[in-house]
């Protein structure tokens, strides 16, 4: 199966949740679901950036399957060019000034050393920062389109972009128990007991 097809998702039936799992897992869960006519709208979200996703499951599984296949965005071929394609390494153009040029000229090892001791430090420090902002922006993404008209929702928003925990908790505690707990999920990785 390929790596596209496995990236997780959670799909839900009004605020209840349906299935969390492998995209053609999910996929197949909503076809079922929405052929046997659900009571409530079906969405499916991506774990990863909390947007909504969207498929056609028209057919039969096996075309639901060849769908998705063709509709994921798959690794981008590109002409061999410089590097070390064997390590992975793809040369790319970098636009400095020649006194910068100049240090890193003088750095033990060259440029291309210092230029990777730098990326690789910067990614550590500031790895964390990212790390929160990326599940920020996920778990907003999904509270818009589930959430927005509940109670307490810009209060929790605003616990979520300041960090707060336990405020942002106590905001969704009275929303539908699978809706609080997969927004918590994408927020701070709170997971429910015996998940």
């Amino acid at each position: 199966m390929p790596d596209d097809l496995s990236k997780p998702c959670t799909a839900f039936e009004g605020t209840r949740l349906l299935l969390s799992g492998p995209l053609i897992e999910v996929a197949l869960t909503v076809k079922t679901a929405t052929e046997r006519g659900a009571a409530e709208p079906v969405l499916t979200f991506d774990d990863a950036t909390g947007r909504v996703m969207d498929f056609d499951l028209r057919g039969t599984e096996a075309e639901v399957i060849e769908r998705l296949s063709r509709s994921l965005p798959g690794k981008p071929t590109e002409a061999r060019g410089r590097g070390r394609p064997k390590l992975g390494v793809v040369g790319r153009e970098v636009t400095l000034l020649p006194r910068q040029w100049e240090w890193l000229a003088a750095q033990p090892g060259g440029a291309s050393v210092a230029l990777r001791k730098l990326v690789q430090e910067a990614s550590r420090s500031e790895g964390a920062v990212q790390r929160a902002r990326a599940a920020q922006e996920r778990a907003y993404h999904f509270m818009s389109a589930m959430a927005g008209d509940l109670p307490g929702f810009e209060e929790a928003t605003r616990a979520l972009f300041a960090n707060e925990r336990l405020r942002f908790q106590q905001q969704v505690s009275n929303w539908p128990e699978d809706v609080s707990a997969y927004a918590a999920r994408l927020a701070f990785d709170i997971r429910a007991e015996g998940a």
